[in-house]
């Protein structure tokens, strides 16, 4: 019985399960039990569930990616700037973001990897630039479809449908875009880790990166594939974020890594590297997705939920955590 609650699923669904059951003790006169909770919970989380799933492959090789926030802020400016300001069509704007996303991810893969930096230190650089870097074009202001003119008056520009589209709900309005968008994700990175065979040299590099080295796994390929698409994941949520708010904020995503790590650690990806997957990073973004949604409709105040969310989080890696026979 004991094995059994050492393995992380189990671990990950009690909690979850948990959570659940005090939804359906305070659901807020029913509100809990409506499908809009549930889909508009899915929404809310969506974005920091795109950057978890980048950062679990990158913990999955005992590193971390502080970075993601501050990449999520710069491709949602860039994203508006492209969209709004210069008009590009969607085609031309999503994979320039993208490409965006995967070069900071890469820089930061390739400084850890190849010069052996602490992942920590790398992208807490990287953090501290992409976000100076979001600021710097524009301006430090946030890029909306109104546009200042050299007289000083305003232009309203109209909105691309590209924003519409990524904000809007598809079948029969029950499921919104984002969350497929996440899943999307999802599926992506557990298609790399659990099929193809850079997904076994990621868990190997974490597991012992010595030992994967004389083993002939090419190390520095995969921490730099792992940023790489951490960073790519980044820039998906920073153009869903924009989507959803409609501008480009370089404030967007500030402190965003952290609940994605947290998610994470939650799901039962350990920080030591080479153990954990995506599918239990999917049952940490419900436990907190459905911990946010709870007290939200239970009206509880932002002091009472961050001090609940931050219990209820250590409370959480403190049951998963395996205890010595």
């Amino acid at each position: 019985m004991k094995a059994f609650f050492r393995i992380p699923l189990v671990r990950a669904l009690l909690v979850l399960g948990v959570i659940i059951v005090l939804g359906m003790i305070f659901n807020a006169d029913g509100a809990f039990f409506k499908w809009g909770t549930h889909r508009d919970m899915l929404r809310q989380i969506s974005v920091f569930a795109i950057l978890a799933c980048g950062m679990t492959v990158v913990i999955i090789t005992a590193g971390i990616d502080l970075s993601v926030g501050s990449v999520l802020g710069l491709s949602a400016v860039s994203f508006a700037i492209f969209s709004i300001h210069w008009q590009w069509p969607a085609w031309a704007a999503i994979p320039a973001v993208l490409l965006m996303g995967a070069a900071c991810g890469g820089a930061s893969g390739l400084l850890v990897g190849r010069f052996r930096l602490q992942p920590f230190i790398v992208t807490l650089a990287m953090m501290v630039f992409a976000r100076g870097v979001a600021k710097y074009i524009s301006g430090g202001r946030k890029i909306s479809t109104y546009v200042q003119d050299a007289d000083g008056t305003f232009q309203a520009l109209d909105l691309p449908r590209v924003f519409g589209a990524i904000d809007s709900r598809v079948l029969g309005g029950n499921v919104s875009v984002v969350t497929l968008i996440f899943l999307a994700c999802l599926g992506l990175s557990w298609v790399l880790l659990a099929r193809l065979r850079p997904g076994r040299y990621i868990y190997a590099v974490g597991g012992n990166e010595e030992a994967a080295r004389l083993s002939g796994v090419p190390v520095i390929r995969a921490k730099v594939l792992a940023y790489c698409l951490s960073g790519v994941f980044a820039a998906m949520a920073g153009i869903c974020q924009a989507a959803q708010e409609r501008q480009g904020d370089p404030e967007a995503g500030a402190t965003y890594e952290l609940t994605a790590i947290a998610i994470v650690v939650i799901g039962g990806t350990s920080l030591m590297g080479g153990r954990g997957g995506v599918l239990l990073t999917l049952f940490g973004v419900l436990t907190i997705g459905y911990l946010e949604k709870i007290l939200s409709i239970n009206a509880v105040g932002e002091a009472g939920r961050l001090m609940l969310t931050g219990a209820i989080i250590v409370g959480a890696v403190l049951l998963q955590r395996p205890r010595k026979l």
